[in-house]
């Protein structure tokens, strides 16, 4: 059988219904060229298949080439860090959530619904692409991610609105 994909957004700021407050628990800005956010983003992917759990430098140059706008964030926790969030503005005043995880060492820990609160509390904070405010965030993910993944991210008050079967 092949991998689901499915499609998630949210169309309001006040659609967010709020994960469980882990003090301590925060965004922080970071270089999207940086070698954390390269090996930050290859650690949390490398179980689920993730294209950047493979990418090399060169790969990574032009990704930031072609995706300018891209912002990565880390999660960090108590100081240390726990997990990456990259959002992309994109025309119209979307927001697309293009990478969400946590490091192995994170997981099972509590951490995903507050992490994933924050990261879409800056996409909602980040400023739009063509548009005066921000009125769409979305993502995707897919058979292949976390099994918790589409569970956090419903809860969090995204909506399905497509699914496809690939190959």
């Amino acid at each position: 059988m092949g991998k689901t994909v499915t499609y998630l957004e949210m169309t309001g700021r006040g659609e967010l219904t709020p994960g469980q407050v882990v003090p301590g628990l925060e965004l922080r800005r970071e270089e999207g060229l940086s070698e954390l956010v390269r090996s930050v983003q290859a650690r949390v992917g490398a179980a689920y298949g993730w294209r950047s759990s493979t990418r090399t430098d060169r790969e990574w140059e032009e990704l930031a080439r072609a995706h300018p706008q891209r912002q990565y964030w880390l999660v960090v926790l108590a100081g240390e860090v726990a997990g990456i969030a990259a959002l992309e503005p994109q025309p119209g005043g979307e927001v697309e959530l293009r990478t969400f995880g946590l490091l192995p060492a994170y997981v099972g820990r509590g951490l995903g619904g507050n992490a994933l609160t924050l990261a879409l509390q800056q996409a909602w904070e980040t400023e739009p692409s063509e548009a005066e405010s921000v009125r769409r965030v979305w993502l995707q993910t897919n058979s292949n991610d976390h099994p918790s993944a589409l569970g956090n991210y419903r809860r969090r008050g995204l909506r399905v609105y497509r699914t496809e079967v690939e190959p």
